[in-house]
């Protein structure tokens, strides 16, 4: 777990999917009055540089955020997505990509909240560097984002967004977001939970939807973009999904608009998809 820098990853097919909800969920949750809580249990470094090394390494991004940035057509909710992004980029070169937690931030008025954890001592530095002067309205500390949301729900306004995107790396964590959310509907059930997972050839991979599922939430939306189709081999990630528990009325049709779009985009050969599924009580 805390070998993992996102940074090699930034902007990739995955963060497109994830960070696109994320915008459309927080773009309607701040339309009401009452403050917002927004937690992020795995923050990572906030915002990261697309020329950095760790970037240049692999390249993701350019099949990613890369793809879209000049892409003509866009439904609204890509549309709004890289809006976003561009508020790191203002020239209109992309150099720079915005993790969840700046994101997140962008969006939220001065009377919300933004609570950030990371495990990682690298990263938490870097995390902090990027909030520098942000004040109260944004908390940081390193230690387990999973393990204190029992401290933290439901919040003071109970009105909350907890994003969950762990890296995956152990079994582990397929098991601690299952108790994190089990445990976290009963002190918050009225709360927005969004999980993120990757697509893999392992069966805990495979197994966590219908999991997820069987949690004791009336309401909830996934979502998948696969980008190719498994390898041969079993390596490698192909896509990744969105478990959003109470998600905005807003976001299913939103979703059914972008994600055919992002399919054909971001598709790196045969076998590229999307489905979308929505449970209401």
């Amino acid at each position: 777990m805390l070998s993992y820098r996102h940074a090699y990853h930034a902007g990739n097919h995955a963060d497109v999917l994830k960070h696109l909800i994320l915008v459309q969920m927080l773009q309607y949750m701040t339309q009401k009055p009452a403050p917002l809580w927004v937690v992020d249990t795995h923050a990572g470094a906030g915002r990261y540089s697309l020329e950095s090394e760790q970037a240049k390494k692999l390249g993701e991004f350019q099949d990613g955020v890369g793809r879209l940035w000049k892409a003509t057509g866009q439904p609204k909710a890509v549309a709004e997505y890289l809006d976003t992004v561009r508020e790191l980029n203002p020239d209109g070169e992309l150099r720079h990509y915005p993790g969840s937690p700046w994101l997140a931030y962008q969006q939220l008025r001065k009377d919300d909240r933004l609570r950030l954890f990371e495990l990682h001592s690298n990263e938490v530095k870097l995390l902090a560097r990027s909030f520098n002067g942000t004040g109260r309205q944004v908390h940081i500390v390193e230690g387990d984002g999973l393990g204190a949301l029992k401290t933290l729900l439901p919040p003071p306004t109970r009105r909350g967004l907890i994003l969950m995107d762990p890296s995956y790396e152990t079994r582990n964590d397929y098991a601690a977001v299952l108790q994190a959310l089990k445990e976290s509907l009963k002190r918050f059930a009225t709360g927005t939970y969004a999980l993120w997972y990757p697509q893999l050839a392992k069966i805990e991979s495979r197994q966590l939807p219908d999991r997820l599922k069987r949690l004791p939430a009336g309401n909830w939306l996934h979502a998948t973009l696969r980008v190719q189709a498994p390898a041969t081999d079993g390596f490698g990630m192909h896509g990744s999904g969105m478990f959003i528990i109470n998600p905005p009325w807003t976001l299913a049709e939103s979703l059914r608009q972008a994600l055919p779009w992002l399919a054909r985009e971001l598709a790196l050969g045969d076998g590229a998809d999307w489905s979308l599924e929505v449970q209401e009580a």
